[in-house]
């Protein structure tokens, strides 16, 4: 599915502007892989953007969310293989952890050719993604998250994923990666996508989506989810934090990112977005993330007031 797909179902404006506005395809090579990054490039811009989707995501699918900063940052947005249009050899073996490895080569990589400030917006899963690769590279001029959810807080961890991995203690699910975890299976059974979405057409697109929640994804994936430990908020104290949840999320709550931010030694923020679902494609709350991105880079080395 391109864009285009997702976009329909965005307000009138927001769908012109993602559709005005194409990205440009291009290659990364990591570790005998290619990722495919999708950029909208502003050379006079004050600052960049890198946004990070989630476990059945990529892309094209966060594109419409994300362009109306496009022009205003140098916008960047990556496929975590296997989704996206990126490809490995060997895609049963990817797991959360080579996600966070990945995206801490490619800050250090990109701010060694673009010293601009950079900031990372994660959507879903992508917002602890986000924050982990700031704490871990240091590189990062603030974070803006949909969600935190902490594999580490059992309720969080059974809201991100259904059945068994959302279930059983972390030692059980390390016996179940090494048994099963390259087995690809449809994201639906491992994740509740059908909730992705207020709009029961948007959720239906992103489960059957090739690319994104359609995609036959490693078991491994999902368990390395669920046994990965995060820096310690406590311990995260200098990259500002702004968690933009979408206030009519039914499959992760805000409390259980609230919980989260509130541990946070960093300064932090909370902008609620009204009357979005999971993925944020309802009004007011589309406008309120715009407008949270558009004051972050407009101010990308002030500092965020604490929430």
């Amino acid at each position: 599915m391109d864009s285009a797909s997702y976009a329909r179902f965005l307000p009138d404006s927001y769908r012109r502007r993602a559709t005005a506005v194409e990205p440009t395809s291009t290659w990364w090579r990591w570790r005998g892989g290619h990722v495919h990054i999708a950029r909208a490039a502003a050379p006079d811009a004050p600052a960049r953007v890198m946004a990070i989707h989630g476990a059945a995501g990529h892309s094209g699918a966060l594109w419409p969310v994300c362009s109306p900063v496009a022009g205003m940052a140098d916008l960047l947005l990556p496929d975590l293989p296997p989704y996206g249009a990126s490809g490995v050899d060997r895609p049963g073996r990817i797991r959360y952890g080579h996600w966070v490895e990945l995206l801490c080569e490619l800050v250090l990589a990109e701010r060694l050719r673009d010293d601009r400030p950079l900031v990372l917006v994660g959507a879903s899963m992508g917002g602890m993604l986000a924050y982990e690769v700031a704490a871990r590279t240091g590189q990062v001029s603030a974070v803006v998250a949909t969600c935190l959810l902490d594999p580490a807080d059992p309720d969080a961890r059974r809201r991100a994923a259904r059945g068994f991995l959302g279930s059983i203690p972390a030692p059980l699910l390390a016996v179940a990666e090494r048994l099963v975890g390259g087995v690809r299976v449809p994201m639906r059974w491992m994740a509740e996508v059908g909730r992705i979405s207020r709009n029961p057409e948007l959720s239906a697109l992103c489960a059957a989506d090739p690319r994104g929640g359609g995609l036959h994804a490693p078991i491994g994936l999902l368990t390395s989810f669920a046994r990965y430990r995060h820096t310690p908020p406590e311990d995260f104290a200098e990259t500002p934090v702004i968690l933009t949840h979408p206030a009519a999320d039914d499959w992760t709550p805000p409390e259980l990112s609230l919980r989260f931010l509130d541990r946070i030694k960093a300064p932090t923020a909370v902008v609620m977005l009204e009357g979005c679902g999971h993925y944020p494609a309802e009004e007011p709350g589309l406008t309120q993330l715009a407008e949270t991105l558009y004051s972050l880079v407009g101010n990308t080395l002030g500092e965020v007031a604490e929430g």
